[in-house]
């Protein structure tokens, strides 16, 4: 853009900004004489006169500010503008902003054909053109002339130079490749090793390629630089150092050179005929395809706009500018098309193809919606130079190649920065070993939020590259965005969104990791039941305290105010609490009777009028499991007496019920035989804790008398014991005769009113004695 403004004539620009200083002056001089009651005009400045008188004295200067008012179009070509078009543009609709834009490039483009045409019609006729002398400009087409042709000389002597070091390089990159130096067969002892070898030695001629391809790349660009200082010498001599003729040369020499780097980044990516130095994997025939593509595409719109504009625009008129450029433009967007709608299928599934063999998968997603988009990019990148191209064709090629380059950067570092997060998602993250060992949990937990945050970090990295690019194409205004109240209010409120919710999770993190370590994730130490159940709540409770808390700060950060909304819970949890006074003393009930240790998971507990297993505890509420598998959810409300049968330790404790005749000591006897018996069981015996316990005969009554026996056992494990010794003492009993009474019933036979009764009939028992062949016992 300096280029242009300086080289589109020096004088020229002078002079145009001399003109512009006399009609302001001309213009408040004429303002200030008509407006009798307006105050006096302030002092002006007699440099810019003095200047003007100056520019007016010189007869050469003059002949050039009269040229160059005789080449400005008349005041009438140009369409005027309605008095209600002022109006600020950012109260105009959109629509009618690009109706308006549309219908004065038409107009103009009618008048700049209309006047190219006349000025065509002239020169056929050899009449010239008007208001313009082809002879001004001799000198100045002759040193453009030099220019190309010393430029284009020197360039192919450069160009043949520099293969020689190309060469040389190709040949560097495959010098000690792997697969020339280095050679496995799988199995064999020495594969592992070689292996190593060829990975090292890939990994250096990679570093080697790329060295060798940015070495090419600077001797490319240096042989450009030195053409075109060729060409500068041989113009300078040409023109014995006249600025006025070497404008066209030097815009030559300046295009030659930004051109050339161009395309030197093209020979860079293709290579056509040094393999070695080719960045992308392409065959020789697709290289040299898409470089003489490319190529063609950048010469044309480069020396199309940067140098037959100009120097149409200088010698006839601007519009014949403006339609060279348009038809040139015209020529290179066809072309461009073409050659991007033909190739579309045979670059997707190369690209496809490609994604196949990426290492990471966001590459391989990456790779494979540029397969399927590609074109359209490429089309619309076309379309967008074609507009600026007409919109403004001065600065056209800065602003393409100032966005291209924004873009690419944007979208490599991008890449860039999503492979090193992909790279860390492979490494788990590493605390002190002090925090290790009083939370074992904590790094765990940890590393389980790092692909989180790593997708969150590849969001941000996505969204920030879409904005950049989209500044560098003026569809948003990334740094005034920035600047302005909304964009930094928006960046702080991310920030402290992002802050909060790390604290929140870390928080979490710490208080889980407390909680799981004290449930027993260590061997070192187990908690008890009544530690599980109370951390369990706690952790239940501060799980919906963070979470209530985050959403309460992040909804005040993003503008919402919450004070409505907590006092609404307020009012709604008073409204609760009235309303259910049930589960207010459910939940009370059930925090006291988990202070007190009442019950914990596991126990046997007897409450309600149940006896059974607690399967689970809430806040409100406790699940009895029974005998019958029966699942009972029973509110803490309805317990006013729980019996746990699981605490501390427990008792085998029977009434046993001996018959009268039997001996008191032998009895006792054979309970203690048959405790013996039980205690030669290692599993029985390990859930003893004491000696049997017999005080001795506690009952007598119409079946026998009762001995009373005590077993102490661990918690839960008293009916195990139970009717382990009962089988036990049953065996000893019936081995020593010992009478288990039963029930003895006195049966009274009627009389008459004499006193007789009649002899029971006990034939039925005698003949069946009889047939068993057996006696019937005497009474």
């Amino acid at each position: 853009m300096h280029f242009k403004a300086v080289q589109n004539t020096t004088s020229l620009f002078i002079y145009q900004a001399l003109i512009a200083v006399a009609i302001l002056l001309g213009s408040v001089l004429t303002s200030s004489s008509s407006a009798q009651t307006a105050p006096e005009p302030a002092a002006q400045d007699p440099g810019s006169y003095a200047a003007l008188a100056d520019l007016l004295e010189n007869d050469k200067t003059r002949e050039k500010l009269i040229e160059q008012l005789r080449n400005l179009p008349p005041d009438t070509d140009r369409p005027s503008v309605p008095a209600q078009a002022a109006q600020d543009p950012a109260d105009v609709p959109v629509s009618q902003r690009l109706a308006a834009g549309l219908q004065t490039f038409t107009a103009q483009l009618v008048d700049d054909l209309r006047e190219t045409v006349v000025i065509m019609k002239s020169l056929a006729l050899g009449d010239g053109v008007p208001g313009s002398s082809t002879q001004l400009w001799a000198n100045t087409l002759k040193a453009l002339l030099i220019a190309v042709l010393a430029t284009l000389a020197a360039y192919a002597i450069l160009r043949m130079l520099a293969g020689f070091v190309f060469a040389r390089l190709n040949i560097w990159i495959v010098k000690d490749s792997p697969s020339r130096t280095v050679t496995s067969t799988p199995g064999h002892p020495g594969h592992r090793s070689q292996s190593g070898a060829l990975y090292r030695f890939a990994s250096l001629a990679l570093g080697r390629k790329l060295l060798g391809v940015a070495a090419a790349f600077v001797v490319d660009v240096a042989a450009s630089l030195l053409a075109a200082l060729a060409g500068y010498v041989a113009v300078m001599a040409f023109t014995a150092g006249d600025v006025q003729a070497t404008v066209f040369a030097l815009q030559f020499l300046t295009a030659f050179v930004l051109i050339e780097i161009a395309k030197s980044v093209s020979r860079g990516i293709f290579a056509t005929r040094y393999e070695q130095l080719r960045l992308l994997p392409l065959s020789p025939e697709s290289a040299t395809y898409w470089n003489h593509w490319l190529s063609l595409l950048i010469g044309l719109t480069g020396y199309g706009l940067m140098v037959i504009v100009p120097v149409a625009t200088a010698i006839f008129r601007p519009s014949v500018g403006q339609v060279a450029g348009l038809f040139i433009m015209l020529a290179v967007y066809i072309y461009g098309v073409r050659g991007v709608w033909k190739n579309r299928k045979n670059v997707s599934a190369a690209l496809v193809a490609r994604a196949e063999q990426a290492s990471a998968a966001v590459f391989g997603t990456l790779i494979r919606v540029l397969a399927r988009s590609w074109h359209l990019l490429a089309l619309a990148y076309l379309t967008i130079l074609l507009v600026v191209s007409q919109a403004a064709q001065q600065y056209a090629l800065i602003f393409m190649a100032r966005a291209t380059l924004q873009s690419v950067a944007a979208i490599a570092l991008g890449m860039i920065l999503a492979a090193a997060l992909t790279s860390l998602a492979t490494r788990r993250l590493r605390i002190p070993d002090d925090w290790r060992r009083a939370l074992p949990l904590l790094e765990s937990r940890l590393n389980a939020y790092v692909p989180m945050a790593l997708k969150a970090l590849r969001l941000a990295i996505l969204v920030l590259v879409t904005l950049v690019v989209l500044d560098a194409w003026h569809a948003f205004d990334l740094i005034s965005w920035l600047e302005s109240d909304r964009g930094q209010a928006t960046v702080a409120l991310l920030f402290h969104v992002g802050i909060i919710l790390a604290i929140a999770a870390l928080t979490w993190t710490v208080i889980a990791s407390i909680i799981e370590h004290r449930l027993g994730a260590t061997s070192h130490r187990k908690a008890s039941e009544r530690e599980k159940t109370l951390l369990m709540l706690f952790r239940n409770a501060a799980a919906v305290v963070i979470a209530t808390m985050t959403v309460l700060i992040v909804l005040s950060q993003i503008g919402i105010n919450v004070g409505p909304l907590i006092a609404g819970a307020g009012v709604a949890g008073l409204a609760i609490g009235f309303g259910a006074q049930k589960l207010v003393q459910d939940v009370i009930t059930g925090i006291f009777i988990q202070l007190e240790n009442g019950m914990n998971q596991n126990d046997i507990v007897e409450l309600a009028g149940l006896f059974g297993t607690v399967e689970k505890i809430t806040i409100r509420s406790v699940v009895i499991r029974t005998l019958d598998g029966g699942y009972h959810l029973i509110p803490f409300s309805t317990i006013d007496k729980l019996t746990n049968h699981t605490r501390d330790y427990g008792y085998h404790y029977a009434e046993y019920n001996i018959a009268h005749r039997e001996s008191v000591d032998e009895a006792i006897a054979q309970l203690e035989l048959a405790f013996q018996d039980m205690m030669q069981d290692p599993e029985l015996a390990a859930e003893v804790l004491e000696d049997i316990s017999i005080p001795g005969v506690t009952a007598l009554n119409e079946r026998g008398f009762s001995i009373r026996v005590l077993i102490k056992t661990t918690p839960g494990n008293q009916w195990l014991i139970q009717r382990a010794f009962n089988r036990l003492m049953k065996q000893r009993f019936d081995a020593a005769g010992i009478e288990l009474p039963y029930p003895h019933t006195v049966l009274h036979f009627g009389r008459d009113k004499s006193g007789h009764a009649e002899p029971v009939d006990i034939r039925g028992v005698d003949t069946l004695k009889e047939v068993k062949g057996e006696t019937p016992a005497s009474f």
